[in-house]
């Protein structure tokens, strides 16, 4: 059967019971929307306060591939076979973005028998908070544009607007616009331009904020543009941020749903890992922590984005670090990383996967020696998979000092990830490792995204040419302190897709850098990295549809 197909057939717990029986939580604490979606309120935290934290285990990757690593099927595996095996433990997921469900992905609630239900809503539209997040982020673009139709007091320089305009859809078409034609009742034309919504700042706060107050807060500190006299200008200075908060007042609070097997799970906030810091909320995160013991959560594409993102911004602002890390594989994914080619991938080729694990052995020790966390491989497995390719896996993640567990969540669901799940167990509980951050707040910004470039990804040194430096010099008098958000292909540890495996010795381009002031850090554009993506030539959306009884088919 499809992934739909299986979530179709799930038999869902009314989610109001589910709540109260798995995380002990009184049904005036959840806002229901039907019965098998839930929102949870703030307050919660409050009568958390003094409960201990579980642990936090992150699912991380080898670079992704066209065959596909599975790491939210993994993640949501993984809880599935904690529950299984005795212990209490929750999955943290982002929201999937509508742009990627109709692109290239077709759906992103897991697989298989790892899902997180009810699958189509989730994919399509959830609870709204994508969309509230479009809607207050385009509120404060109507605002800029209002403001200087109206008189411009702030005397905003036209040429100098740094707030675009976002939506959840790839549309290359609105990278680059013009806004403001048609006469002087449409206001002032100017240059403008469209990000899909899960880069916008407003989703990078909203995922970082803690609380309904420090939200306000940075939204307040959105930086806007600059006036004709090179001084900044923030969203306080229109008095957006409070219509802004009010718009995302009911989707800051965290999205209650299930997994296949009745287990719960936060699935809140959705920011990209290549154009942003790629991991769900901070307060879905925190509450999950405070009503389980093991906390099961992601970040997005492979571990040189997605998980040093999640440590260096998300751990360092929140006041969080993961436990352990569980980097996912397959051995389609290593040998398509060691030169062999997509079609070929169902054969049995010893010598592309021996080549294809030097990707697997940079992010295991990435994980281990710059961020010191203890790691198990999880092999996602695939049944045209060999004995001999399992083994070479095996031994040779073995001789780099890690162990690699076959993992058969997607067929068998948590009962085939109860080995992974007791390996980690075990090694949570025999491990003494912190993590650490890469660089220390006061490093300057270019030795972070250096630290980054070389540290991470293996470049020889970054290439920055003197207007972007100018413009990272000017942020470095007011933001010197904050993390760096490195936007790059997911593809490669380099700027170009077509490098794969472990590839070393490279240039880092950086082509633009940009100031997210409300959520405090920098975002470092690397190469031809886009911040609106657009459609393939053969989107995904042409393969969903809907029957005349409303039974929706093609997501995946």
């Amino acid at each position: 059967m499809s992934d739909i197909e299986i979530a179709q057939q799930a038999r869902m717990e009314q989610i109001i019971p589910l709540a109260q029986s798995r995380l002990g939580l009184d049904p005036l604490q959840l806002d229901p929307y039907g019965h098998y979606k839930a929102k949870i309120s703030l307050d919660v935290m409050n009568d958390l306060a003094d409960k201990p934290d579980g642990k936090l285990i992150l699912v991380t990757a080898v670079s992704p591939t066209p065959a596909g690593e599975g790491k939210t099927t993994t993640t949501i595996g993984l809880s599935d076979a904690l529950n299984r095996i005795g212990k209490k433990s929750m999955v943290c997921v982002r929201e999937p973005s509508m742009g990627p469900c109709f692109g290239m992905k077709g759906g992103a609630a897991g697989g298989g028998y790892a899902q997180v239900v009810p699958m189509e809503d989730i994919n399509l539209h959830f609870t709204g908070d994508l969309h509230a997040i479009a809607a207050a982020h385009n509120l404060l673009s109507a605002m800029i544009d209002n403001h200087i139709h109206h008189g411009n007091a702030l005397d905003l320089d036209v040429r100098k607007i740094t707030w675009g305009r976002v939506m959840d859809m790839n549309d290359r078409a609105l990278r680059q616009i013009n806004v403001g034609l048609g006469g002087a009742a449409n206001g002032f034309p100017r240059e403008d331009g469209f990000d899909i919504v899960v880069a916008s700042e407003v989703m990078a706060i909203f995922c970082l904020s803690n609380t309904l107050k420090e939200l306000k807060q940075r939204l307040a500190n959105i930086q806007i543009g600059y006036s004709l006299d090179g001084t900044a200008r923030l969203a306080k200075d229109l008095n957006a941020q409070g219509a802004m908060s009010a718009l995302l007042k009911e989707a800051l609070k965290p999205n209650l749903v299930q997994t296949l097997e009745n287990n719960p799970a936060f699935v809140h906030g959705g920011p990209f890992a290549n154009i942003a810091h790629g991991c769900n909320s901070v307060i879905a995160t925190k509450m999950a922590l405070k009503l389980t013991d093991y906390v099961v959560t992601e970040a997005g594409f492979g571990a040189d984005l997605g998980a040093e993102k999640f440590i260096d911004i998300k751990c360092r602002k929140s006041d969080i670090k993961p436990d352990i890390a569980v980097i996912v594989a397959t051995v389609k994914a290593l040998k398509y990383h060691g030169g062999l080619n997509i079609k070929e991938l169902a054969n049995e080729d010893l010598s592309a996967l021996e080549k294809g694990m030097e990707n697997l052995k940079r992010h295991l020790s990435n994980m281990q020696d710059q961020f010191g966390l203890p790691c198990i491989v999880a092999i996602n497995h695939f049944e045209q998979d060999s004995d001999a390719e399992i083994n070479l896996i095996k031994t040779t993640v073995e001789s780099f000092g890690a162990k690699a567990i076959v993992a058969k969540h997607w067929a068998e669901g948590g009962a085939g990830a109860e080995d992974l799940a007791q390996a980690v167990v075990t090694m949570l509980d025999e491990s003494h490792a912190e993590c650490r951050f890469l660089y220390q707040d006061d490093e300057p910004l270019l030795d972070k995204i250096t630290a980054v470039a070389t540290k991470i990804y293996g470049a020889k040194d970054v290439a920055i040419d003197n207007k972007v430096l100018a413009k990272l010099e000017k942020f470095s008098e007011t933001h010197s302190h904050v993390p760096v958000c490195m936007a790059k292909t997911p593809y490669s540890f380099s700027g170009d897709a077509r490098l794969l495996g472990a590839v070393s010795g490279h240039t880092i381009t950086v082509r633009d850098v940009r100031l997210s002031r409300g959520a405090e850090f920098i975002v470092v554009l690397c190469g031809d990295i886009m911040t609106m993506p657009g459609l393939p030539k053969i989107p995904a959306a042409e393969r969903i549809d809907i029957s005349d009884a409303g039974e929706i088919s093609g997501l995946f």
